[in-house]
C-alpha cells in the first residue's frame, strides 16, 4: 500500500524514494556475521514481564522471523493486512514486528499501557484483521487482554500468543521460535518501490482520540538514521533501548539503527538501575537510549560509569518543553544526544557540545550530523500562523492513514499543502539567532511518562463514574507530569475505570487515600 493518490508524479517519487528495505538490511548482516550475536533479552524478564530471556544470532533471528511471516500467511490474512502488536520490549515484539513486515503487513504496535478502551477505538479505526500478544504488566496478561480486544472489534479475525497457557482460540507463536526454517517466504509483489509501502503504524492522540500514524521504511529509516549519524555509532555497534519498540521513537531509536548497523540489540524492559548497570557491562555496550530525565541521573549514580565501552546516550524528550531546564551533562568521555519527540510526527537529534548544554535548534534545515559540513538534510522545522512547531522531511509522513480517513469524522494526521505537519508543540523563535524552543507541551493534553491522554476526555469518563470528581494535572521531575484525582471513594472509583477498560494512568491518580494514612498510622 502506497499512501497517496496515483498520479505520474506521486508515482514517480515513490520509486526514486530509497529502496532499503529491513529484509535487505537483515541480509547484509547475516552476508557480514552470520553467527554474531543480534537481539537480546534483559536478564530480568523473568521477573519483569515474563518469560525466559533469549540471545539470539542473526541466522537465528532471520529465521524466526521468516517462520513468523509463513504462520501469518497461513492464517489467510491478505496482503496490506494491518496486525496490531501488544507487549512488552522482548525480542518477540521485535521478531514479531519484522515478521509481519516479511509477510507483506502492516505492523501496528500498540502502547503498552493501554486497556479495553483505547484499543477498541484504535484498532477499529485501523481495520485491524489479526492481533499478536505476549507477555503482562504487572498481573495483567497481555494475551487475555487481546482476546478481550478482539471481541470488541468486528474486524479482527485472528489472535496470536507467545507465552504458556493461551487462552483457547489463540494462535501460538512459542513454537516458531524453536522450530527449524521453513524455508525462504516468497516475496510479496511490490509494484513501483516496496520500501515505499506502508510497514508500520504507530499512534498518536487527538482531542478526539487515537490518530494512526502510517510509515513506510524509507520514511521509518529516515528517522532511525538521523540518530545514529548525530550519535556517530559505528558499524556492529552494541545498543541497549529501554524504550518500547511502540512510538517513533521507540523504533527509530533500538530497532532501525539495529538494522541499519548489523550490531547488536539488546533490549531493557521495565526499567531496573541496577539490572541496566549490569547489562551494559556484560555487554560492552556503546549506545544506550533511555528518557530524557533519566539520563543524568544515572550519570550521577554510577550506573552509566559501568560501561566502560559506552560512547553515547540518547536522552528521549517526549516533553521537549522540558529540554531548556535539563542539568549539564558532565561525563567527557560520553556524548549525550538529546532527542526532542513530537508525539508520531517527527522528532530531532542533538548533540550537546563541551560546555553540556542543550544544543540550540534553529528554524529551517535540520541536518544530520549536525554541525558536519554537507550532512544530510533530515527535516525542515518552522514556528506555524498559531505558534506552534511544525515539521516536514523524509522522516513525516504525507499522507493520512488508512486511505480516506480525512473524510471521515475521526481524527486523522493532517499534513498541509506544504507538506508541514503540526505538531499542535507552542514554541518561540529569537530573532536574532532564529533559535527555536518548544515552550509548552500542547494544549488539552496530559503527558506521562511517554503517554498523551486528553485532558478533557478523562474528566468527562471520571465525572460519569465519580459525579463532582477533582482531577489535576501535576508538574513531575521523571514522568513529565502526573494525574492527582479526588473522589468521594477512591477504590470504587478506581474499580469503576478499571471495568471500563481504562488506562491504568488514569486509575493511579485514583486512591482512597484516607484508608492509607490509617493504614500507615498503624
Amino acid at each position: 500500500m502506497i499512501l497517496g493518490d496515483t498520479s505520474p508524479d506521486e508515482l514517480l517519487q515513490a520509486q526514486h524514494a530509497g529502496r532499503v528495505t529491513f529484509d535487505d538490511l537483515i541480509a547484509r548482516a547475516i552476508a557480514r556475521a552470520p553467527d554474531a550475536v543480534a537481539l537480546v533479552d534483559a536478564p530480568h524478564r523473568p521477573t519483569a514481564c515474563g518469560g525466559r530471556p533469549l540471545s539470539l544470532t542473526w541466522v537465528e533471528v532471520d529465521r524466526i522471523v521468516s517462520n513468523i511471516a509463513q504462520r501469518l500467511r497461513a492464517l489467510g490474512l491478505p496482503t496490506d493486512a494491518v496486525v496490531a502488536l501488544q507487549g512488552p520490549g522482548t525480542a518477540e515484539q521485535i521478531l514479531a514486528l519484522l515478521g509481519i513486515v516479511r509477510a507483506g503487513m502492516i505492523a501496528a504496535p500498540l502502547p503498552l499501557l493501554w486497556r479495553r478502551a483505547e484499543l477498541r477505538e484504535a484498532l477499529s479505526r485501523v481495520g485491524a484483521k489479526a492481533i499478536v500478544a505476549a507477555g503482562r504488566v504487572g498481573e495483567m496478561r497481555l494475551v487475555d487482554l487481546a482476546m478481550t480486544a478482539a471481541a470488541d472489534c468486528f474486524t479482527v479475525r485472528c489472535v496470536a500468543g507467545f507465552g504458556p497457557d493461551l487462552p483457547d482460540g489463540m494462535v501460538p507463536l512459542d513454537p516458531l521460535l524453536t522450530e527449524p526454517s521453513r524455508g525462504s517466504v516468497p516475496p510479496v509483489d511490490r509494484p513501483v518501490n516496496p520500501a515505499a509501502h506502508v510497514a508500520v503504524v504507530t499512534f498518536d492522540t487527538d482531542l478526539g482520540g487515537p490518530v494512526a500514524v502510517g510509515r513506510n521504511q524509507v520514511e521509518l529509516l529516515a528517522a532511525g538514521l538521523s540518530i545514529a549519524l548525530e550519535c556517530r555509532m559505528e558499524h556492529a555497534t552494541t545498543v541497549v533501548s529501554t524504550l518500547q519498540p511502540s512510538s517513533l521513537a521507540g523504533l527509530s531509536t533500538g530497532l532501525v539503527p539495529w538494522l541499519l548497523l548489523g550490531g547488536t540489540l539488546a533490549l531493557h524492559p521495565p526499567f531496573d538501575a541496577g539490572v541496566l548497570g549490569d547489562q551494559l557491562d556484560a555487554l560492552d555496550a556503546r549506545v544506550l537510549a533511555v528518557p530524557g530525565p533519566l539520563a543524568q541521573r544515572l550519570a550521577e549514580a554510577g550506573v552509566l560509569g559501568r560501561a566502560a565501552k559506552l560512547a553515547s546516550v540518547i536522552a528521549v524528550w517526549r516533553t521537549p518543553e522540558r529540554l531548556a531546564a535539563a542539568a549539564d551533562w558532565t561525563i567527557r568521555d560520553c556524548a549525550l544526544v538529546d532527542l526532542q519527540v513530537f508525539g508520531e510526527t517527527g522528532l530531532i537529534a542533538a548533540r550537546r557540545g563541551t560546555d553540556g548544554r542543550p544544543a540550540a535548534i534553529t528554524a529551517g534545515a535540520v541536518t544530520a550530523p549536525r554541525t558536519t559540513p554537507g550532512a544530510t538534510l533530515v527535516a525542515e522545522i518552522a514556528r506555524s500562523d498559531l505558534g506552534t512547531l511544525k515539521i516536514r522531511g523524509s522522516m513525516v509522513p504525507r499522507y493520512p492513514f488508512p486511505p480516506g480517513a480525512e473524510r471521515g469524522t475521526a481524527p486523522f494526521l493532517q499534513v498541509g499543502p506544504d507538506l508541514y505537519v503540526d505538531t499542535r508543540q507552542p514554541c518561540r523563535v529569537e530573532k536574532a539567532t532564529n533559535v527555536l524552543t518548544v515552550t509548552a507541551p500542547p494544549s488539552g493534553f496530559v503527558s506521562i511518562g511517554g503517554y498523551r491522554v486528553a485532558l478533557a476526555e478523562i474528566e468527562r469518563v471520571t465525572d460519569e463514574i465519580a459525579p463532582g470528581t477533582t482531577l489535576l494535572a501535576l508538574p513531575d521531575i521523571l514522568m513529565g507530569q502526573r494525574l492527582f484525582g479526588h473522589a468521594g471513594h477512591g477504590e470504587e472509583t478506581r474499580a469503576a475505570l478499571i471495568e471500563r477498560g481504562v488506562s491504568p494512568l488514569v486509575v493511579a491518580a485514583f486512591r482512597d487515600r484516607r484508608a492509607a494514612a490509617e493504614s500507615a498510622a498503624a
